[in-house]
């Protein structure tokens, strides 16, 4: 079983302030503010109710972090027990749960959305999709600062992952996600072309 928060990047304090300047696009969340706290979602986190009954819950293969034959664990229910014994996996199934509920609206989560409208000038990123690039990116902050961000499963088949794992079985990691803008320089923006992938 794993307890797990989500909290406003305190990066993004400088990264307000250079938006504000338009320099970087707005962000979806405020610094420091808990998005998701599972000892306030104590029912569904705990007990998995009504996640246990959700189709996704309850057909194999269907959302799963897994890569390749690497399967780390299921995505559904969205709570706190997972049946990965490897540490470091079932760290991350449960972050990837988190992501999942704070990316979206409506969830039956005690939970504070981090989303945003697009708007003119303004896109902000999709959904977290576990295995999708382009809708996010991982970057392990603790037992062990990483410079490079990645998707879980992060390594290969065969990867023991000793060196992630943590002594005191707590894990952190930064969420990286897409987005897209453009100063507003005219009274009405006419479109777009994206020639670079995320």
């Amino acid at each position: 079983f794993k307890n797990a928060e989500a909290i406003g990047h305190p990066g993004g304090l400088f990264l307000n302030m250079i938006s504000s300047m338009g320099y970087s696009c707005e962000s979806q969340t405020t610094p420091y503010v808990p998005y998701f706290l599972s000892a306030l979602d104590y029912f569904a986190w705990r007990y998995n109710m009504p996640e246990m009954f959700y189709p996704e819950a309850l057909t194999p293969g269907m959302r799963e972090v897994s890569k390749s034959g690497d399967m780390w664990g299921n995505l559904f229910p969205r709570g706190g027990y997972v049946s990965q014994v490897h540490d470091y996996k079932a760290s991350a199934v449960v972050a990837q749960r988190i992501a999942d509920i704070v990316s979206r609206d409506g969830q039956l989560h005690v939970y504070l959305p981090a989303t945003a409208k697009q708007r003119d000038g303004y896109w902000p990123p999709k959904e977290v999709k576990e295995g999708d690039e382009k809708t996010h990116k991982w970057q392990m902050l603790s037992p062990r600062t990483q410079n490079t961000c990645a998707i879980f499963p992060d390594g290969f088949t065969t990867d023991a992952y000793g060196d992630k794992l943590s002594n005191q079985e707590s894990y952190s990691w930064a969420l990286w996600r897409p987005y897209a803008c453009c100063k507003r320089r005219g009274q009405t923006f006419l479109g777009s072309v994206d020639w670079m992938s995320y």
